[in-house]
């Protein structure tokens, strides 16, 4: 009987072949070059089980096999293999032979891997070191790789090797701090999200900030058929090659993911417009500062100030967010992206729920046009690198209510605490969505606002302005209080009377 691999195993082998880089190279940047050895890996096994099994098929005609191999979902050849690099794996040049297979894979598959390897030198003396020190860490970094049999037969569930890559991005953004955040949102933040935005069959999904794209594969999932067309825009183009290929290995090989910056250079356009989206999820950069640099031309960027005349896309009509807070301007975005009968959440930091100018004008805009569907507190300590609470908005066009739903997750009990991370088990996930779904007041924990309460608050969104989650303490008996104030002053005097006799009687 043939061993399978579970999860378990495979992450644990994927975990520990990290150890080549720990100590000599930062885990933002390490992860890289593990994750696309993953890729390849994984790719590779596919493409040496399928070729035996063809060989056995039509009896070792290597002309009919490498035919059918042509219709492969990924094509490879003996040079662009794991196992090639593996045997090269000695050689003074071995980063430049990865490169250089790399980019045949790239070329084998121009439609679905054209420039995805792009951002990422095997063969970098700015990164990996010297000579020496290179070929030393590639050599073992191929080495604990080649024990791991990542062949379909071989793994126990169809998607051990999308689980494993999301594994891995987690404990990478774990292991990065602050920089962790810029590329990954925690699993049951992309979940809670999914279940608010409610995907259907055919819906496009979109992600303006996509990062590694969990957030897009949670919300994906969530439609049985898999019937629906996923797009994303990243700025970082290490991550936006990261995110291609977790699509990849989750089976999505037609995710439209593009590099560049969504609010200077929206890439998803149709008929010279935004596209518009039926879903729309994202955990943009919290406050990002400088925002608009984009829009500026040559010149002191010190005295650029941004327009709303700027945009092509008048996305700023109803207000110019700051330029050092850019929370407000990936909202907008996404609003204009929201196609009729459209959802859409986002996480964001609690200041956009009440800071004032141009910031308080933009949410007056926002709920008198009756978008804003919910304010979802969430607790602290979420997210990777921050330890600020943030909240989730959610926005829906053509709303049927006229009133805004509050609820306040951020309470002891309503998550559990981690020593380093706070985490939202799923019955706390539930407990919000059912809350979400009723659209009902609940005591100290969801409220539902009207337009009118909101106005009379100056549009001001903070969730401890209408979710009361105040415990009154019990009331103290201040008799009790002083005969236990005198009952331990008398304890105390019979106690030092007794400690005076003991020094006495040691002449002390």
């Amino acid at each position: 009987m043939i061993e399978k691999y579970t999860q378990e195993e495979v992450n644990g082998t994927l975990w520990r072949a990290c150890d080549t880089f720990r100590g000599k190279i930062d885990s933002s940047t390490y992860k890289d070059y593990v994750l696309v050895m993953l890729f390849i890996k994984y790719v590779s096994d596919i493409y040496k089980e399928h070729k035996e099994e063809l060989m056995d098929k039509y009896n070792n005609d290597e002309e009919m096999v490498q035919r059918q191999m042509s219709y492969n979902r990924f094509v490879l050849d003996e040079i662009s293999t794991f196992d090639y690099i593996y045997d090269k794996r000695n050689q003074p040049d071995i980063g430049e032979t990865i490169n250089k297979a790399l980019a045949h894979v790239e070329e084998e598959n121009k439609t679905k891997l054209r420039g995805v390897f792009k951002n990422i030198d095997f063969n970098s003396e700015s990164i990996l070191g010297n000579t020496k020190e290179r070929n030393s860490m590639l050599k073992h970094l191929l080495e604990d790789f080649k024990d791991l049999d990542l062949r379909p037969s071989r793994l126990i569930e169809e998607d051990v090797i999308g689980n494993a890559y999301e594994y891995m991005i987690a404990n990478f953004a774990s292991d990065a701090g602050k920089k962790g955040g810029e590329f990954f949102t925690p699993s049951e933040v992309s979940e809670l999200l999914s279940r608010l935005v409610k995907p259907e069959e055919n819906d496009r999904i979109y992600d303006p900030t996509c990062g590694s794209g969990s957030l897009l594969i949670r919300a994906f999932n969530k439609i049985p058929s898999g019937k629906a067309q996923i797009y994303g825009q990243e700025r970082n183009g290490q991550t936006q090659s990261l995110c291609r290929m977790n699509m990849f290995l989750h089976d999505i090989d037609d995710a439209k993911i593009a590099w560049g910056d969504t609010i200077a250079n929206p890439l998803h356009i149709e008929n010279d417009k935004l596209m518009k989206f039926q879903v729309v999820v994202a955990n943009p950069p919290f406050s990002l500062d400088k925002w608009a640099m984009g829009f500026a031309g040559e010149g002191d960027d010190r005295e650029f100030k941004m327009e709303e005349s700027l945009d092509p896309y008048k996305r700023f009509s109803w207000g110019v967010p700051p330029i050092s807070k850019g929370d407000f301007a990936f909202v907008l975005h996404m609003l204009h992206s929201l196609a009729e009968g459209g959802r859409m959440a986002v996480v964001l930091p609690h200041g956009v729920l009440f800071r004032g100018a141009s910031e308080g004008r933009i949410r007056q805009q926002i709920i008198d046009m009756n978008l804003l569907d919910a304010v979802i507190g969430l607790p602290a300590n979420l997210f990777f690198g921050t330890g600020i609470p943030a909240c989730v908005l959610v926005f829906k066009q053509n709303r049927d209510q006229k009133d805004v739903l509050f609820i306040d997750s951020s309470a002891d009990g309503f998550y559990e605490k981690g020593k380093n991370q706070n985490k939202l088990r799923e019955e706390d996930l539930q407990r919000i969505v059912d809350a979400y779904e009723k659209h009902e007041t609940v005591e100290k924990f969801a409220y539902v606002a009207t337009i009118d309460e909101i106005k009379e608050n100056n549009y001001n969104l903070n969730i401890t302005r209408y979710v009361d989650t105040f415990e009154e303490e019990d009331t103290v008996d201040m008799e009790k209080i002083a005969e236990k104030i005198t009952s331990i002053k008398s304890e105390l005097a019979e106690v030092e009377a007794k400690m005076f006799m003991f020094l006495k009687d040691l002449g002390l």
